[in-house]
């Protein structure tokens, strides 16, 4: 037990093992006053299985809190701990899938009650990316660990999520063709141009991406200013734009995942950086490389840039085969969430950057046609389009001013979300719509949410 005299909470870590070869911690932050009989238990994000750094907020807002490192690294982009021997550690796979969240929840409410003697009256799950991820796979596999769960930006379907992301890499490498970040960001500000007014207001926001129709050719010819030095968009860019924006396919053309939206910025997926020679390459996605290097090769030093889009399709496949049951977090049916009374709310940012927010968009469609459709799932589980948000936060769009807050009205006050209050940095407010409605402007000053509806 640590607490420091100045500390507003104490801290309590607990270490477990399930082989004796891994250890898992599980830390648990009790506020010394003014706990309000809640529990947040805090998700992660990438390849780190959990939120340190958010327990000091959660305990601040009146939360015993608990969090865990599922025995792996803390550092989201470190994969290290995947492979022994040449082969993945089974353990710490099904620790950061699945188990430790499990597991977090289990202790964080044990010795909660222990501490204060009484036991929790709510309990909450709070994450994004990985976060919201872990927070779907507890309304999968453990319905009645929370009594709510916020789970924004999901990576779920992750054998999917993590090869589809991927795509773009193999593109500009297969094409041979390496746009610069001058020439990406012309593309992006072109389709932003072309469908910036169809929810009604020109604010340099893509309402919904998936419904802009913005062709790349057009730009094909124009003269751009990069680096102080005059260069033409070409075909072969307009090409590669257009793959990136489409999608993944497999060697038959058929769509395997959702693009890039139109409107979001090209850096992390589909980025070009100069090599050693000082001609662009293409890096790709680090969650994917990671994936394919760790999980599918085996190999940590496997290069991902001369991936064919035959390679690209197998390892597609057997992502899919290998992991699903154990991290695809897929399972449509919530019916165990749902007869538990657990909330879900989901938040997706319609211009993410990293998890290109079709992926949720159909992982939801397939709850509603396995559950009764879309008002039977909207009884227990929501999900909020911000246009303009990228992944989690970000992007000068509305973000959820207090989505938790919401979440808390449900569960204890029966207080379904009709909408979710949502402001900019620049101070502009619009609520936020349940799936499948969309908020369109319907006259007034556009950057207050009053002249916005739901429809």
């Amino acid at each position: 037990m640590q607490a420091a005299p100045q500390a507003s909470y104490c801290l309590i870590t607990v270490t477990l093992t399930h082989t004796g070869a891994d250890h898992v911690k599980v830390a648990v932050a009790l506020p010394y006053t003014g706990w309000n009989g809640r529990l947040q238990a805090l998700g992660g994000s990438a390849y780190a299985a959990g939120n340190f750094d958010g327990l000091p907020q959660a305990v601040k807002d009146g939360y015993a809190a608990v969090t865990t490192d599922a025995g792996v690294s803390l550092d989201g982009l470190d994969t290290s701990w995947a492979l022994k021997d040449g082969h993945v550690d089974q353990t710490l796979l099904t620790n950061f899938a699945t188990r430790s969240v499990h597991e977090e929840a289990v202790l964080g409410k044990a010795v909660t009650q222990r501490y204060y003697q009484r036991p929790i009256s709510y309990s909450y799950w709070t994450g994004c990316s990985t976060g919201g991820r872990q927070g779907y796979s507890e309304a999968q596999n453990h319905p009645g660990d929370f009594d709510g769960i916020l789970a924004n930006a999901p990576a779920v379907d992750w054998t999917q999520f993590a090869v589809a992301t991927l795509w773009p890499q193999v593109v500009l490498n297969q094409s041979h063709d390496f746009p610069s970040p001058c020439v990406l960001s012309a593309f992006r500000t072109a389709a932003v141009q072309a469908c910036d007014a169809r929810d009604g207001v020109t604010n340099g926001i893509v309402d919904r991406p998936d419904e802009c129709s913005y062709d790349p050719r057009s730009l094909v010819g124009t003269k751009l200013v990069c680096d102080g030095r005059e260069v033409t968009v070409t075909a072969a860019d307009a090409e590669v734009v257009r793959k990136i924006w489409t999608g993944p396919t497999d060697e038959r053309g058929r769509r395997l995942w959702a693009g890039l939206p139109k409107g979001a910025d090209f850096t992390w997926l589909a980025g070009t950086q100069p090599g050693p020679d000082g001609t662009l390459t293409a890096p790709g996605f680090p969650v994917a490389v990671k994936w394919v290097q760790s999980f599918l090769e085996k190999q940590a030093g496997f290069d991902t840039s001369k991936l064919t889009y035959a390679q690209f399709a197998a390892l597609f496949r057997q992502s899919v085969r290998e992991y699903d049951d154990v991290i695809g977090t897929s399972d449509p049916d919530l019916s165990a969430f749902r007869r538990a009374g657990g909330k879900l709310i989901t938040f997706v940012g319609a211009n993410d950057q990293l998890i290109p927010p079709g992926g949720t968009l159909s992982y939801r469609t397939r709850v509603e046609r396995t559950m009764g459709g879309p008002q039977r799932v909207n009884d227990f589980y929501r999900l909020f389009l911000a246009p303009g948000v990228e992944h989690c936060f970000g992007g000068g769009g509305p973000e959820p001013t207090n989505a938790l807050g919401a979440l808390v009205d449900w569960v204890e006050h029966g207080k379904a979300p009709a909408t979710l209050a949502a402001a900019s940095a620049d101070g502009k407010t619009r609520n936020l719509c349940p799936y499948p409605r969309v908020s369109r402007y319907t006259g007034g000053d556009p950057a207050t949410a009053s002249s916005y509806r739901c429809r």
